[in-house]
């Protein structure tokens, strides 16, 4: 057994087990990767304004996301290829979300299908979906995903093109052969791999990917499926509003773990301008740079209903299979729990905007010289 103390020790293990094209993969950012720093910098830049002397003898951190009760409002983030990291890929992250109560989004690029997950085991799950240029096999995968018994679609919104990861671009990245993305087997998405000259990643994804979406193509995923909408990639007001009016029932503050646009603010500095314009109409929930409970308590504090994981569950599971993720949610559970007691919050409703200080909250002052 690893003595590992927080989650962030999860990544050095996993560097050091994974060939290097593929931790690359998983860690790096865009370009100079900027917002990929940021998005753990902005979080460090938040402080706490505790309240003593409340009642906190009992904790409670149950939360219900989309009427689905789930024991902590952290929940697993959509990362492709999981099998990459660990041989048991996605089987072992359906289990321990399971096991610790919470919601797993499948990501459409998974190296496990929509049925093999289902097969772990119950569990509350949600399938992240690209709208393709081929709209047949959207709504394939949309109607699976029903049949599946998946609760939600997360519609990744910001993505029409890919972003430059450097490192994928000078390790020449490929996706290992002998696995395979099982949400689109038979749907020659193989063929495309092989007749692609540069037989790049970027390519095939950006010869799938539909570069003319707009807020209409939201409006015609509900006319194929009844299952709820939460559009993720959202960063402002303006776009919050327009989610609302094309029918979201939830938004998601991300900015794709800075793997797309280089230099957008980091999700935790975006929260609250989202948070404002969504005047309660629908839960706002967010992810990226989320490594501590404290980090949770900030982001529910600037008024999110729950938070997302993505690359702590990727670099535990390479260190330690699905051990890790359960014990990175279990840190993460039991250091937001500390936090709350700590802050006078018995309950997550307890935590409000004035329990935090952040810089929009005291200008700068020049120091006197």
């Amino acid at each position: 057994m690893i003595n590992i103390t927080n989650v962030s020790e999860y990544e050095a293990i996993a560097k050091e087990k994974l060939p290097k094209m593929i931790y690359d993969y998983f860690a790096s950012g865009a370009e100079d990767q900027w917002t990929l720093k940021e998005n753990r910098n902005a979080f460090s830049r938040i402080m706490f304004k505790p309240r003593i002397l409340r009642d906190v003898s009992k904790i409670d951190l149950t939360t219900t996301v989309l009427g689905f009760k789930i024991l902590m409002p952290i929940m697993i983030a959509p990362t492709a290829a999981q099998k990459m990291a660990h041989p048991e890929g996605e089987y072992a992250t359906a289990r321990a979300a399971s096991a610790a109560g919470t919601i797993m989004t499948l990501s459409s690029w998974a190296t496990s299908s929509m049925e093999e997950i289902v097969s772990t085991g119950p569990g509350i799950r949600f399938l992240q979906l690209y709208l393709f240029k081929d709209r047949n096999m959207v709504t394939q995968l949309v109607t699976r995903a029903e049949n599946a018994g998946f609760k939600a679609i997360v519609l990744t919104a910001d993505s029409p093109v890919i972003g430059r990861k450097e490192a994928n671009i000078k390790n020449r990245f490929k996706q290992p052969s002998y696995l395979r993305l099982k949400n689109f087997e038979g749907m020659d998405l193989e063929k495309l791999y092989k007749t692609k000259d540069n037989s790049g990643h970027t390519s095939v994804v950006n010869g799938l990917y539909d570069q003319s979406l707009t807020w209409k193509d939201v409006k015609w995923l509900q006319t194929i499926t009844t299952l709820p909408i939460l559009v993720k990639g959202v960063l402002t007001a303006e776009d919050t509003r327009l989610a609302i009016q094309a029918g979201a029932s939830g938004i998601i503050v991300s900015n794709h773990g800075a793997r797309q646009l280089d230099y957008a603010p980091a999700t935790i500095t975006a929260l609250e301008e989202v948070v404002q314009a969504a005047e309660g109409r629908v839960p706002i929930f967010m992810d990226g740079g989320v490594r501590r409970g404290t980090d949770v308590f900030k982001a529910l504090a600037l008024g999110a209903s729950a938070v997302f994981i993505g690359r702590p569950v990727v670099f535990s599971l390479a260190a330690e299979g699905e051990a890790g993720i359960r014990k990175v949610l279990k840190m993460l559970h039991d250091e937001l729990e500390i936090t709350m007691a700590l802050c006078g919050c018995p309950s997550l409703k307890d935590i409000t905007r004035d329990h935090i200080l952040t810089e929009r909250d005291h200008p700068r002052i020049a120091p006197k010289l």
